[in-house]
């Protein structure tokens, strides 16, 4: 069975976000459970925490269909050193944030090595920096997303998502998110039925699938290869429909959060409606 849905918002206390889900007839959601543009938050109130909880069972929303993202601030592979201090404190406190709320983990972009490191250097910054949140808080897994391997980014190869889980201390920890956007954007084409299981042949080969704890569906204003990050309605950029028909319709993909990050929340619905349509 599918699991798809949306970022939504959690505007005036992430007690909202289930029901801002719901209401676009999501399965499945993802959130911040902190202002994402800064560095420090107020720790979560007890009683967001209780309705929290409450609207997720109310909503019918499992932990494990819910994938909260942490902030776009964060780089735990930096080669500065008090930026790559501050990016572990935040990320520890992301994580605390999920295990207080009862969610089982944290999607977050591996970082950036901007230039100054080897591929290699950055990803065992990450790793080290994934121990140690793991270390600090049990029971969280962190699921690492692939990027379109942008402004020295790491993560846009699978051969980085593989290696980056063979240096964590405790594979059991770590998990993997794919976004249809970023993989189009680092190379891996998805447009025909050859070429998407090509894709995901090579996926399950080098990392594979039960690493796979969730995707981000988006299709992309940026061509194939490009590097860029550039998200865009589904059906309205280079990916198209086929991809998306082929993924609802396939088992590999059940189970796990299938989350819109597309640019015109006002669709949402429309495109949620339109995926579980695919699969009827």
């Amino acid at each position: 069975m599918k699991f798809v849905g949306a970022h939504v918002s959690a505007a005036g206390g992430v007690e909202n976000a289930p029901g801002n889900a719901a209401a676009i007839g999501a399965r499945a959601f993802a959130l911040f459970t902190r202002n994402q543009k800064q560095w420090k938050a107020p720790p979560l109130g007890e009683a967001s925490v209780t309705a929290f909880k409450a609207a997720c069972r109310e909503c019918g929303f499992a932990p494990k269909h819910i994938l909260p993202h942490d902030s776009y601030l964060i780089n735990l592979g930096s080669p500065e050193p008090a930026m790559l201090a501050k990016s572990r404190e935040a990320f520890t406190d992301e994580m605390r944030r999920c295990g207080q709320l009862g969610l089982k983990a944290l999607n977050f972009h591996p970082g950036s090595h901007k230039g100054l490191l080897s591929d290699e250097a950055c990803l065992d910054l990450v790793a080290a920096s994934i121990d140690r949140a793991c270390d600090a808080v049990p029971g969280v897994t962190a699921v690492v997303e692939a990027t379109a391997g942008q402004g020295g980014s790491v993560g846009w190869r699978f051969e980085h998502l593989a290696y980056l889980i063979q240096k964590v201390g405790d594979r059991r920890r770590i998990g993997v998110c794919l976004d249809t956007a970023h993989m189009f954007g680092a190379g891996y084409d998805l447009r025909t039925r050859a070429a998407f299981d090509r894709t995901f042949r090579e996926f399950d080969k080098v990392v594979g699938f039960w690493h796979l704890k969730g995707m981000h569906l988006n299709d992309s204003k940026a061509p194939l290869g490009s590097r860029v990050d550039r998200h865009n309605s589904l059906g309205k950029g280079e990916l198209g429909w086929e991809p998306f028909k082929r993924l609802m319709r396939d088992a590999r993909f059940d189970d796990i959060p299938l989350i819109l990050e597309t640019v015109d929340p006002e669709i949402w619905a429309d495109e949620i409606r339109m995926l579980y349509d695919f699969v009827r």
